[in-house]
């Protein structure tokens, strides 16, 4: 695919997805087992990471949250917001199913599953945890992942850079807000100050940072540009696995006891995937938009921010929360569900674009 000749086209967010995160689903899984083992033989070493804390915050996880945010943040083009006029009817159909239909449908399906369905499967006092870690899961939408499920579907590269910046843009001030809801129509108890401590950790701060490093590596040519987000990717996923280790050193009893946990939660993840993405491609295909546009759409749509969502359940729930383990289910299906959806809407482009 030829990129338009636009300065807000970044040659580096249409790259193809790496083996690496290819196959994030089995690093997620090497890091259960490698946590739990760590959890096991070394329990007073991590007992010492999870008490270096300051204000509710855990200062080694943290740092390591920085580190998984800010270069996929980088990426983003804020320029590119005056380019969301160009597309309006699909960033309008992304912006409903962000920001009106998944979180609310995830909290439906988290009342549905966990607090009726799977009650009696799951422990009774981590049933609340575990809907708030699913509300945090789909209360923002993926930032980073989603330039690589575009470049798969050969999305329009203008359209994906634009509604990112927009989604950010919306994030920092709908995110807490959107979260404090949820939690309150779930009957769970919203500790706003942490809450709004996370955004300000997790979004304002490493937004700014990522974009004063963004001008400065821009100041220096396309090509430096280029080469310092080659040489500073794999930083993110090193950091959620490193991450994903201290939380399965810490959850590693509970997954033992109630081994099936991880399955049930995927549940409701799942469902929402398909439900949103199948909902905003139908929905592009209802307003005529094109197939290039549907596509980044209904992906973008269906994908969550699932490294904010981690470092939220932490922050406000702890390692050993129920709303910690729900989040990274949502990082072990994310990429082969994903993938799945990339998959479908390519296949079903004859039939999307034989509309009459």
């Amino acid at each position: 695919m030829t990129a338009p000749c636009d300065s807000t086209y970044d040659k580096s967010t249409a790259l193809p997805m790496s083996v690496f995160e290819r196959y994030l689903t089995v690093w997620v899984f090497l890091c259960i087992i490698t946590g739990i083992a760590f959890g096991h033989f070394f329990p007073s070493a991590f007992q010492a990471i999870g008490s270096m804390e300051i204000a509710q915050v855990n200062l080694p996880v943290g740092l390591l949250i920085w580190v998984m945010i800010i270069p996929m943040l980088i990426k983003v083009d804020f320029a590119a917001l005056h380019e969301v006029r160009q597309h309006i009817r699909g960033i309008g159909v992304t912006l409903f199913v962000n920001w009106l239909v998944k979180p609310f449908s995830m909290a439906f399906l988290g009342w549905l599953f966990i607090r009726h369905l799977f009650a009696s499967m799951l422990p009774a006092d981590q049933l609340d945890s575990y809907i708030a870690g699913l509300i945090l899961l789909a209360a923002a939408p993926c930032t980073a992942m989603v330039f690589v499920w575009s470049r798969l579907t050969n999305g329009d590269p203008l359209f994906t850079l634009s509604q990112v910046a927009l989604n950010d843009s919306i994030m920092v001030v709908a995110f807490a807000p959107l979260v404090g809801l949820l939690l309150g129509i779930s009957a769970i108890s919203v500790p706003w100050d942490t809450l709004m401590t996370s955004v300000i950790l997790y979004i304002v701060i490493p937004v700014i940072l990522a974009q004063i490093l963004r001008q400065r590596l821009l100041s220096q040519g396309q090509d430096a540009f280029d080469a310092a987000m080659a040489n500073i990717g794999p930083w993110s996923i090193t950091a959620l696995l490193a991450t994903l280790v201290l939380l399965f050193a810490f959850q590693g009893k509970e997954i033992l006891k109630q081994p099936m946990v991880i399955a049930l939660l995927a549940v409701p993840i799942l469902i929402q995937v398909l439900f949103n993405s199948t909902l905003a491609y139908l929905l592009n295909r209802l307003v005529g938009e094109k197939h290039n546009v549907a596509c980044p759409s209904a992906l973008i749509g269906a994908s969550n921010f699932f490294e904010l969502a981690v470092a939220a359940a932490i922050s406000l729930f702890g390692f050993h929360s129920g709303a910690a383990l729900a989040t990274v289910v949502g990082v072990l299906i994310e990429v082969p569900v994903m993938l799945l959806v990339v998959r479908l809407v390519n296949a079903s482009k004859p039939w999307y674009e034989a509309r009459g």
